[in-house]
């Protein structure tokens, strides 16, 4: 058993290197292809044509475009993202100054969409299509249709600024010198308002999914077994129903939990959070290549080892994803 796991967790790591190359040449493609140029972007439109070749040729983009790609394959191999054409600094650099405030956000978020959707999921499931079944799936469905740049529109016009609760924007107060556990709760209070928002869509998807595997595994003989030996309606829930039950729930949350980083883009523009989200909105407009393929590869692995870590726990609850 120990060899066969070994060679399932082998077979997913070898998996992950032409994902990564695929990664690499479609955000190269793509952003290649895109409209606009960052020499005008950085020079202006009415610059002189001496200066715009000077500018081509110091960031390559003179060479064609077969040339860049192997150019920057490359230095992707070596572990070079490059340089921004704007900051002048190291593309990597730049992303880590900004992650930490993205995982606060991103994890945060999951934290809460999990901790709070799992039990009203199984609160709905003990009596199906009964009020408080309909009442939770109501709300679920509710959250899950509404955009996420609307709900944090309005939960800033009505939490933040109609009734002054919670901060509007940013990551801590403006010339604010707190420190140690003053500061922890100013960034927890800025914090509040954009996990929120951000957690409402994943927790609808996953109090939906948890219901549905609930009412699955509630109607199946070994809980009319446990049932029949006496077992409470709670140890049934908890004891046989629930841990099969949440097998799907953690694929899915194992696979929401790279994408929520790309998710966060929106919320981070709307209340002002400091993470990468608003580093790709001003690399966007400013055709900042570098440091849009570096943000490019950078979501996308996340998004592939977070799959990864998924695939990995599944086999170490169900040996029959390790057999397949």
């Amino acid at each position: 058993m120990q060899e066969l796991n070994s060679r399932f967790v082998l077979r997913r790591l070898l998996q992950i290197v032409p994902t990564v190359l695929g990664i690499v040449l479609i955000g190269f493609v793509l952003i290649h292809f895109a409209p606009g140029d960052p020499v005008l972007a950085l020079a202006g439109e009415h610059g002189d044509a001496a200066y715009y070749a000077f500018m081509r040729q110091r960031f390559g983009l003179d060479r064609s475009l077969p040339e860049q790609l192997a150019v920057y394959f490359a230095r992707v191999v070596s572990g070079d993202m490059g340089m921004s054409y704007v900051h002048g600094r190291s593309t990597v650099a730049l992303i880590m100054e900004r992650v930490p405030a993205t995982l606060l956000l991103t994890g945060t978020a999951l934290i809460i969409a999990v901790a709070v959707s799992i039990p009203l999921g199984a609160l709905a499931a003990r009596r199906p299509h009964g009020a408080r079944d309909i009442g939770i799936s109501a709300a679920a469905l509710g959250l899950y249709s509404a955009p996420a740049f609307w709900l944090g529109q309005l939960s800033i016009l009505i939490v933040a600024l109609q009734l002054g609760l919670l901060p509007v924007q940013g990551m801590t107060s403006a010339g604010d010198p707190n420190t140690g556990l003053l500061r922890v709760v100013d960034v927890a209070r800025h914090l509040a308002l954009p996990a929120l928002v951000l957690a409402s869509q994943e927790l609808a998807a996953l109090v939906r999914l948890t219901r549905g595997g609930l009412i699955d595994e509630l109607a199946r003989d070994h809980v009319r077994t446990a049932r029949a030996k006496g077992l409470t309606e709670l140890g049934v829930l908890f004891r046989h129903a629930m841990p099969r039950a949440l097998l799907p729930v953690l694929t899915i949350i194992g696979a929401r939990a790279g994408q929520l980083i790309a998710g966060t883009v929106v919320i981070e523009i709307v209340f002002g959070w400091p993470g990468i989200g608003r580093l790709l909105l001003t690399s966007l407009q400013n055709r900042d290549t570098p440091l849009l393929l570096a943000l490019f590869m950078m979501v996308s692995i996340a998004v592939v080892l977070a799959n990864l870590v998924t695939d990995l726990i599944y086999a170490a609850l169900d040996p029959r994803v390790r057999i397949r």
